[in-house]
């Protein structure tokens, strides 16, 4: 079984989003893999998804309403396969607190960022479902490629 970690700054936006899009798209795609999400920051830990994070995932039937934020420590660095950031900057601080025989961090577009939708509007967040079946759309075709 894959083990698969998606990361953002506080972990109730693009990160649970991510989460729950593979959770359904893995299901969907008849893949045995563990998905789960963390910030890099301890701003929001227990608490659930932002509203409109839950609300946009609802709409396209991804539920978000169940998880709860928490903050990656040094064991997800083992316990995971693969470690993607949704930006840059999240990127960076998760290759700073990588353990040397730790999982590399990666961006989960590849060279594109999912950008932070907190400040936006209702159609932010609506983007970041729109990333994120893209970009599980992308890692489902290259996991088959690999024999998954």
């Amino acid at each position: 079984m894959s083990r698969i970690l998606f990361v953002c700054l506080g972990n109730i936006c693009r990160s649970p989003t991510l989460e729950a899009v593979a959770r359904v798209e893995f299901a969907r795609a008849g893949l045995d893999v563990e998905v789960d999400s963390a910030g890099t920051a301890d701003y929001h830990v227990g608490e659930p998804p932002d509203r409109r994070s839950i609300a946009a995932g609802a709409m396209h039937g991804y539920d978000l309403s169940v998880l709860r934020a928490r903050q990656i420590v040094s064991v997800d660095f083992t316990r995971f396969d693969r470690i993607f950031a949704a930006d840059r900057a999240n990127l960076r601080d998760l290759e700073r607190l990588r353990p040397e025989c730790g999982t590399r961090p990666a961006l989960f577009l590849g060279d594109e960022e999912v950008p932070d939708p907190y400040y936006g509007r209702d159609a932010d967040f609506e983007r970041v479902i729109a990333l994120a079946r893209q970009g599980m759309a992308a890692l489902i075709s290259q996991m088959r490629s690999a024999g998954h």
